[in-house]
């Protein structure tokens, strides 16, 4: 995968290493080698971008097609995740992928998200390995980097498995946090960062599925609605309307992975977990009470099984302790104000979380007072670069992972490319 870059016969050329070869290393390496630097791309699996081939259920949600910058969780200041996600604007990463790779972005428009018309998320890793390797970056698939220390004056040191070692001018550590393993993540750049002396954010799963030990809810695995979920905890909240899905463990879906990391952080951090709600429709408490006030004689499975799927109807009805086969006339004061509760704010049951084999993103990270916001690089040490995964960030689901990631990979190269400059 190696190609001669055309600025090759420069007299000076900066060396830079990149660690990581997913969305963030990828576009870092892009923006650096167009600036005349020497680029090695440094990946452990053969092909790199493999979280890229597996986004989206194969198809790959590049980007969001609106951006709510508040949307992002972060426990260092909100102002700097600002500055960074501004230093590469939505609608000129849009062009990028439109111009630059040829891919013609498609809004799926009830989920407000961006993805390549041809559905191929091969399509997304594939040019962007391909543009890199044109822009003369050097490829280095099956390659394991066991070590990164600076040198006098200003240079790096990587080592490798095989105990050969590069010295460069900068490094760029883009090797993802603990989410996905089976893509080769396994937080290697998070110890690197922590030896350099970074201070790194408790870590945990984020966008993961919750688990659920409650038998009347694992009944209905398979049963998928649209919903609002509410996550509320001792220390931090989140609301999210989406997509939700019950399965065999428990319970996934957008809504659900949006809210999980409350659910997961109050298991390790909090006396009492985290505290789930769920408005099972898009109706109201209000809404219900004059349907249900219009329905006399009508069964009340009936009329719940007009908002939502059957067996969530029976299923809630047995919560409440209400007959389905009764009429709406038939419910007592007490039963129809129950219902509605359940309906519209009921407690969700869970007892877990399938941790980071299944999370979309590592939550935690880097802390990004310690990094510049425009260039990415380590406010502790000249020519060290951070970005992506393993940064102190993550977005909701609908492609603000992958925004974060091609930003603030493409300020670290541009920055390591510029860095003396």
């Amino acid at each position: 995968m190696d190609a001669s870059s055309p600025l090759a016969s420069a007299s000076v050329r900066r060396s830079i290493a990149i660690v990581g070869a997913g969305a963030a290393g990828l576009m870092a390496a892009i923006f650096a080698a167009r600036l005349g630097a020497d680029v090695v791309l440094l990946e452990r699996t053969a092909d790199g971008g493999r979280k890229i081939l597996i986004s989206g259920g194969g198809r790959c949600n590049i980007l969001p097609a609106r951006l709510e910058e508040t949307r992002f969780v972060t426990d260092s200041s909100p102002n700097t995740l600002r500055k960074i996600v501004r230093t590469w604007p939505l609608a000129e990463q849009i062009d990028f992928f439109n111009d630059e790779l040829g891919l013609s972005l498609v809004e799926e428009t009830e989920s407000a998200k961006l993805f390549p018309a041809s559905n191929r998320a091969r399509d997304v890793r594939d040019g962007l390995i391909a543009l890199a390797t044109r822009d003369g970056v050097r490829f280095r698939g099956g390659t394991r980097v066991t070590g990164v220390r600076p040198l006098a004056p200003h240079r790096w040191r990587v080592t490798l498995e095989d105990e050969s070692s590069l010295d460069v001018d900068a490094v760029i550590l883009a090797s993802g946090g603990l989410s996905v393993p089976k893509t080769g993540s396994d937080g290697f750049g998070l110890q690197l960062a922590r030896k350099l002396g970074h201070t790194i954010h408790k870590t945990y799963p984020a966008l993961t599925p919750l688990t659920s030990a409650s038998p009347a809810y694992t009944e209905l695995a398979g049963v998928s609605l649209a919903v609002t979920l509410t996550a509320e905890s001792a220390e931090r909240s989140a609301r999210a309307s989406g997509g939700f899905l019950f399965t065999h463990r428990g319970y996934s879906g957008p809504a659900v992975l949006d809210v999980s990391h409350v659910a997961v952080r109050s298991r390790a951090h909090d006396t009492e977990p985290a505290r789930l709600t769920v408005r099972w429709s898009a109706l109201s408490a209000d809404d219900w009470l004059r349907a249900l006030r219009r329905s006399g004689n009508r069964s009340v499975v009936g009329v719940l099984r007009e908002a939502i799927p059957d067996r969530l109807a029976s299923v809630l009805l047995w919560t409440a302790g209400i007959d389905p086969t009764g009429t709406i006339a038939e419910l007592r004061r007490e039963e129809r104000t129950t219902l509605i509760e359940i309906l519209t704010s009921g407690a969700l049951p869970w007892s877990g979380d399938e941790g980071y084999a299944r999370a979309e993103v590592t939550g935690g990270g880097v802390a990004l007072a310690e990094i510049d916001p425009r260039t990415m690089q380590s406010r502790l040490h000249r020519n060290l670069f951070l970005c992506g995964e393993l940064l102190d960030a993550f977005g909701p689901i609908g492609g603000y992972n992958f925004l974060w990631a091609w930003a603030t990979g493409r300020a670290a190269g541009i920055g390591a490319a510029h860095a003396n400059e």
